[in-house]
């Protein structure tokens, strides 16, 4: 059962982080596919990712931006926004401070900090955009697993989904102004799709001086399959296109082929996604040898 909990404001850290040398924008070659990453041990689960990324058909330059730290249960997708320079500076700023998240802090207190990261960047965000005279932005969506527990987090229509059971469910709801319109009301859902101002924000990183982030929770079970994605794969080839691949084929394989429809369909954005499943992991026992 997912919990939903109301939006939410970081508390500041505890004490002020000394600014740290600004990390070199990463290798363009090193960004697709990322290899299946090594399963991560839950204790009473095997928890295992894939990510892959791509410039899409139309844009020169790759403005998203992803984590997968399956050594400690942390992955994220960034979907950057100013022009390609201001785009990828926003999301690799996320990027940054996530990946110096410590999870050996526990559930709560691990989403505390991931929460907090996204703050930190949000600042940084918000300086070097008021700094270079351009508006600068990012969405983010987070997935932290520890133990038996998930949280999502996010900013933004960068989506989060859970495969249980055959079914496909959507655990992150779109930070747009069509969305708000569809939750007063204003509009159905049916409305909503293919809207020509669907893509028009209402929460983002680096846009105000604070920013509220939602969260979804939930507990693991086995043969889960988490999705997290920009729009520029589910806005390009939909939900029930995620179902249908998830549904068939192994979540890596699930991925690539989503991604590969996705240019086929003219990936007129960029276009990133992370698979992670769970499963029971293996238990081998052997007979005492016999003298």
């Amino acid at each position: 059962m997912v919990r939903w909990l109301p939006s939410f404001r970081p508390k500041p850290p505890a004490a002020a982080v000394a600014p740290q040398p600004a990390a070199p924008d990463p290798d363009p070659s090193a960004l697709d596919p990322v290899p299946l990453a090594p399963a991560l041990d839950g204790g009473r689960f095997r928890i295992e990712s894939y990510a892959r990324t791509h410039e899409g058909r139309v844009r020169t330059h790759n403005e998203d931006g992803h984590v997968a730290r399956d050594d400690g249960g942390l992955w994220a997708v960034a979907d950057g926004m100013g022009g390609h320079e201001g785009g990828e500076w926003a999301s690799g700023r996320i990027v940054r401070e996530l990946g110096r998240v410590d999870l050996a802090l526990g559930y709560e207190d691990t989403c505390e900090e991931a929460a907090q990261a996204v703050t930190a960047a949000n600042k940084q965000i918000l300086a070097e955009g008021k700094k270079r005279g351009k508006s600068m932005g990012s969405t983010i969506v987070m997935l932290v697993i520890e133990g038996t527990r998930y949280a999502v987090l996010w900013a933004g229509d960068s989506r989060a989904y859970l495969m249980r059971g055959g079914k496909l469910e959507r655990l992150s709801r779109d930070h747009t102004q069509v969305q708000e319109m569809v939750t007063r009301g204003l509009m159905t859902a049916e409305q909503a799709q293919g809207h020509p101002m669907g893509h028009v924000l209402s929460r983002a990183v680096g846009v105000q001086k604070a920013v509220e982030i939602d969260r979804a929770e939930g507990e693991i079970q086995p043969g889960d399959i988490f999705l997290l994605c920009s729009d520029g794969l589910h806005g390009v080839v939909g939900e029930e296109a995620i179902a249908a691949h998830f549904a068939r084929e192994a979540p890596d394989r699930a991925l690539d082929q989503l991604i590969d429809l996705t240019l086929e369909k003219g990936a007129p954005d960029n276009v990133t996604g992370i698979a992670i499943w769970i499963s029971e992991p293996t238990l081998l026992s052997f007979a005492e040898a016999k003298p």
